[in-house]
């Protein structure tokens, strides 16, 4: 079928320029009267036409312009009464048929499909995206709830802003932690008083199992007061 007039599909719903329709249409009457008399026939904003504001492309000047649908088009063209507006209604009743045709239905309900299975992927990328970053930090708040909100050492110097090497260093200098015979930091049990536990751990990703000394929050707390290194 040959386009007398350009068909917008925007949002699966064909509209045509009422500008354009009206050029087609050859009427003397300037566009916007005349639009404004074709409304008084019943015709409502948001449901048969919308309007927008454009800019001429040649002098730049803004102007109005409706997108009307086909049915409203259809109208239009019969209350012409001339062989130009008998023409276009013709056209637009052919390009119905053609839009309501079971192929064409079936190609949009197909587009629409489509269009949700994007939009999901889309959304669970994203959700995707989210847990990857988050899952670290959700893996942490588990493992520290699981130890009774105790951290090792290198937790607490990164939780009070310190080198894991000085806050160390700190520690063995004021006599709350030694290391033993095969290197592992232990604390004094003179000056432990609550700010340490020792527990039998596991680690699942390394497979490694044994005793490791934790900072407790009361000693977290104690050593944010003392170190002149903590922020």
């Amino acid at each position: 079928m040959n386009e007398l007039i350009k068909v917008n599909y925007n949002d699966d719903n064909p509209t045509v320029s009422g500008r354009e329709l009206h050029e087609f249409l050859e009427l003397d009457e300037r566009y916007s009267k005349w639009f404004d008399r074709m409304t008084s026939y019943g015709f409502s904003e948001g449901t048969d036409y919308t309007l927008y504001q454009k800019v001429h492309p040649q002098n730049g000047q803004p102007f109005t312009d409706h997108q009307c649908s086909i049915e409203m088009a259809k109208e239009i063209c019969m209350l012409q009464r001339n062989e130009k507006g008998k023409h276009a209604r013709q056209y637009f009743i052919n390009l119905e048929k053609a839009w309501n045709t079971p192929e064409m239905v079936m190609s949009r309900a197909l587009k629409m499909a489509e269009d949700r299975i994007n939009a999901l992927s889309l959304v669970n990328s994203e959700l995707t995206v989210k847990n990857q970053i988050m899952a670290p930090k959700a893996d942490y708040f588990d493992e520290l709830v699981e130890r009774n909100l105790l951290t090792n050492f290198r937790e607490t110097a990164k939780e009070l802003d310190i080198k894991q090497g000085d806050f160390i260093n700190f520690l063995i200098d004021r006599k709350y932690i030694y290391r033993d015979k095969r290197g592992k930091l232990m604390p004094y049990s003179d000056k432990n008083n609550g700010l340490f536990e020792v527990k039998e751990c596991f680690n699942e990703k390394t497979q490694w199992s044994g005793t490791q000394t934790l900072v407790t929050p009361k000693g977290r707390e104690t050593f944010r007061l003392m170190c002149p290194i903590a922020s």
